[in-house]
């Protein structure tokens, strides 16, 4: 019988833990209090509070509670959704916060240097303010009317020098926030601002950088969302060119929208007598005048032809083509300054595509004869051109054409003076 061995049994010491590798619980509480306290031994002196600030950072996490350094230093506590402040603590708030604070600009610049100097010193929170303000722009609406207003100031610092794009404002189109005018009342502060602190100039610039100049409709509540109230509400503000701007840019997307349908319509070989009534719906809804639109059917219909090498064929090739579009051409070309703004297109084209160059009379003439130019119009191109290029040489290919015109025009005033 064999004899049963027992098993060694392990024994030693027990293996600690290292601090390191324990995974410390998220106490955003606790981080809070911490920075309430040494913001309150400050005493509302903002050089004191930075100076706190910046030594806290060697041993508060602020990697981690980045989010909370930034609700104490707007609000004075824990942002709660909603808006309102987190009162669980012994010490939940602080009064060095820039909802405590004077809403004058000198005030709110004095605020402005402590996130400037702080983010700086410790770079990473740039990123979490970004994420940090568009959290709490949604909770605008439960702040107080002044808490907001010094919010919209901050805010315009903070756009101006760079701490947060312009494009952080587009998180105010939340329904919540577009009734009763919360968002729209927030941008217009905000913008207001901008222009007293950095110029319109600057004011335009951010704008379009964030991309706000064609959306600003969007922060009107939807039963008041129209270019009237735009205008006037924008107008009030003595934002004016604001307004300009806007305009400037809806119009840019209804040309580029107009040349996006009209190409469409070309390609899918629509006839031309359906494509007009297409293209007039949507410039008078738009706005487009006619000498625009006229410039935008050369532009695709010249796009759609595929050229022979030889120039000397060239000339003769665009004219067929474009005589079967000519109908199109005449439909919008039927003012003096829409004829001007085409036979322009017709120059700058030529000018630009060297093979071109010899093919202008032909068109002009070819034009002339379809009856989408007239000879007043050619008569007054020829004397005074709108644009420079290949100017001398356009004005020598029309030379014997526009000489032709002239003895016909006298020989038809002399008629009349004999009758």
């Amino acid at each position: 019988m064999s004899q049963k061995v027992e098993k060694p049994v392990l024994s030693g010491q027990r293996i600690k833990t290292r601090k390191r590798d324990e995974k410390e619980k998220y106490d955003p509480n606790g981080f809070r209090d911490a920075l309430v306290q040494g913001l309150e031994r400050a005493g509302g002196d903002l050089e004191a509070a930075y100076k706190f600030l910046d030594a806290a950072g060697s041993k508060l996490d602020y990697r981690r509670y980045g989010e909370v350094i930034f609700d104490v230093l707007i609000a004075g506590g824990l942002l709660l959704p909603g808006g309102s402040v987190s009162m669980d603590g012994e010490t939940p708030k602080t009064n060095t916060c820039i909802f405590n604070a004077s809403e004058d600009m000198e005030s709110m610049h004095n605020f402005e240097q402590v996130f400037v100097k702080l983010m700086r010193r410790y770079k990473y929170l740039e990123k979490m303010f970004e994420e940090e303000m568009k959290k709490v722009l949604v909770y605008i609406k439960g702040f107080e009317p002044l808490q907001r207003i010094k919010l919209a100031r901050m805010t315009a610092l903070w756009i101006c020098n760079g701490c947060v794009p312009p494009s952080v404002l587009l998180v105010l189109v939340n329904e919540h926030l577009l009734k009763e005018n919360v968002a729209l009342e927030f941008v217009l502060e905000v913008f207001v601002t901008m222009k007293n602190e950095r110029g319109v100039t600057s004011l335009v610039t951010a704008l379009k950088r964030g991309q706000l100049e064609g959306r600003l409709l969007e922060f009107l509540p939807l039963n008041r969302r129209s270019e009237e109230s735009l205008a006037t509400m924008f107008g009030a503000r003595g934002l004016g060119e604001v307004v300009r701007l806007h305009r400037a840019q809806a119009s840019q997307e209804a040309r580029r929208e107009l040349t996006r349908v009209l190409d469409e319509e070309l390609n899918d070989e629509k006839p031309v007598r359906d494509i007009i009534p297409d293209l007039r719906d949507m410039a008078q809804k738009n706005d487009i005048p006619d000498h625009e639109v006229v410039a935008i059917i050369w532009q695709c219909v010249m796009a759609r032809g595929e050229w022979n090498k030889k120039e000397e064929l060239l000339a003769e090739q665009a004219a067929k083509h474009l005589r079967q579009y000519t109908p199109l051409l005449a439909a919008f070309a039927h003012s003096a300054k829409a004829e001007i703004a085409l036979l322009t297109k017709v120059q700058e084209y030529c000018y630009e595509n060297m093979n071109f160059m010899r093919a202008f009379s032909k068109l002009v003439v070819m034009l002339y004869k379809s009856e989408v130019v007239s000879e007043e119009v050619i008569l007054r191109w020829y004397r005074d051109p709108n644009s420079s290029k290949g100017k001398h040489m356009f004005l020598d290919q029309m030379k014997k054409f526009v000489e032709w015109l002239q003895s016909a025009e006298e020989e038809s005033e002399s008629g009349e003076e004999e009758d």
